[in-house]
């Protein structure tokens, strides 16, 4: 195993992994570790989150199994290593679907519960934490249920906790109903980034689902040009007549597998460039009304296997990064940053979010979220980082944990000022400091 570094280094990262298979296996774990424990589901994290060098990593897959939907309530409890392809699975065909989903369905509940993973509608309905009504803890002085009334401290401690309060080993969800397994999606092209903005400022709480691809390369007049795109849960009556009376289908399989790591070179400043000119032009200016299936629209990447190898044997580093409303200058700036760097960006995603929850470490607050895929090797790489950890920490913004590698930790308490209470949370359920990661230790949480 290794850790990925900003810099495009590895270091190694040699860790005993273990599949439990009950929650009385994961007590036995923490009872006996010595060197660190951190729990990892499929490996989604594009950092360290989920990794111990020298220590023991829970492999949380074989804490799964998912429970029947309740038809009144909506809740349903599964197993923390259950992924959420395998909950829409067996959801969607029922009539139900997730209440917040991240960009790929390869994430497990336990891990979308230690990210407090967002998605397309958090300005809506908030992160996937504030879905849960409960969850079964095992720390290293117990196990236990929490919820937001059951140890709110212990719950929203855990909620974006990035595993380091414990290992959850199931959760009650509360699901959103569906009429059908279509999205009805309204699509616009903006000229720019003010554009982009000012149309998702007054536009986007008209829809539950809103995103905007960011062209990061454009510069000048075109700087931040973007597709912009709106949708809700279609309803039985918006289907055509002919569609109406079919069974909900869960998202695909992948139908295309990329066969080999892409040679170096192929993403390059000339091949995005080229890509986004496409994928600009491609877009409609203005289309209402268009159905999608679930997986195109929330999960487009999930349909091509072993997506990453496109990046490369170097890798990718994706860069997400939050900042409030008062701070929306920064978002101009930081991709100004980038455009002028020469560092190619494959792929830029600008959302709303709406008002944080309570998680200690959650990474949403009220304002804006822009990712940033940015492929290791460019030399300039390093230094833009750095910049733009500058920019969002001064306009009291953050970076996202979940997908960190490289943050320097100076910056830490200014972009999670709660820390003082995660150690304090820490100290009652581990005092011993058996639950660790390398991403807690590199940044001295």
């Amino acid at each position: 195993m290794s850790v990925l570094s900003g810099w495009g280094r590895t270091q190694p990262a040699v860790s005993r992994v273990v599949t439990p298979a009950s929650e009385a296996d994961v007590t036995a774990i923490l009872e006996h570790a010595t060197r660190g424990v951190i729990a990892r589901g499929l490996g989604r994290s594009y950092g360290d989150a989920a990794q111990v060098a020298g220590g023991t990593v829970i492999d949380g897959r074989g804490l799964g199994g998912i429970g029947s939907i309740d038809p009144g309530s909506g809740e349903v409890t599964v197993g923390a290593g259950a992924s959420i392809d395998a909950l829409l699975k067996a959801a969607v065909p029922e009539g139900w679907f997730v209440p917040v989903t991240p960009g790929t369905r390869q994430v497990t509940i336990g891990g979308a519960i230690a990210a407090d993973v967002h998605g397309k509608n958090h300005h809506r309905d908030g992160a996937f934490c504030e879905h849960v009504s409960s969850l079964r803890l095992v720390t290293p002085t117990g196990a236990m249920t929490v919820g937001p009334e059951a140890d709110p401290e212990a719950f929203w401690g855990t909620a974006g906790g990035m595993g380091l309060t414990g290992v959850v080993t199931e959760a009650t969800i509360r699901m959103l109903p569906i009429e059908t397994d279509r999205v009805l999606v309204d699509t616009d092209r903006c000229a720019d980034l003010d554009e982009a903005m000012a149309a998702m400022a007054t536009t986007s709480d008209d829809y539950r689902y809103s995103v905007a691809w960011i062209d990061c390369m454009a510069k000048g007049a075109r700087l931040g040009r973007a597709v912009l795109t709106q949708g809700d849960h279609a309803t039985r009556d918006e289907l055509p007549a002919a569609d109406r009376g079919r069974g909900l289908a869960s998202p695909s399989a992948p139908r295309l597998k990329v066969p080999m790591v892409a040679p170096r070179g192929l993403v390059s400043k000339a091949s995005i460039l080229a890509f986004n000119e496409a994928w600009f032009r491609k877009a409609p200016a203005h289309r209402k009304g268009e159905l999608v299936s679930i997986g195109a629209f929330f999960h487009p990447l999930d349909f091509v296997a072993d997506w990453n190898l496109l990046y490369g044997p170097r890798g990718v580093v994706q860069y997400q990064l939050a900042v409030p409303d008062a701070g929306e200058d920064a978002v101009r700036r930081c991709i100004e940053l980038v455009s002028d760097s020469g560092v190619p960006n494959f792929l830029g995603v600008l959302k709303r979010f709406g008002s944080a929850d309570a998680g200690i470490l959650s990474f949403p607050i009220e304002g804006w979220t822009l990712a940033l895929d940015l492929p290791l090797g460019p030399s300039e790489l390093p230094a833009l980082l750095d910049r733009l950890d500058e920019l969002v920490a001064a306009a009291g913004g953050r970076v996202y944990l979940a997908k960190d590698a490289r943050l320097d930790p100076r910056h830490l308490p200014d972009m999670y000022p709660r820390l003082a209470e995660l150690r304090a949370l820490r100290e009652r359920l581990d005092p011993d400091g058996v639950l660790t990661s390398d991403l807690a230790r590199r940044l001295g949480v």
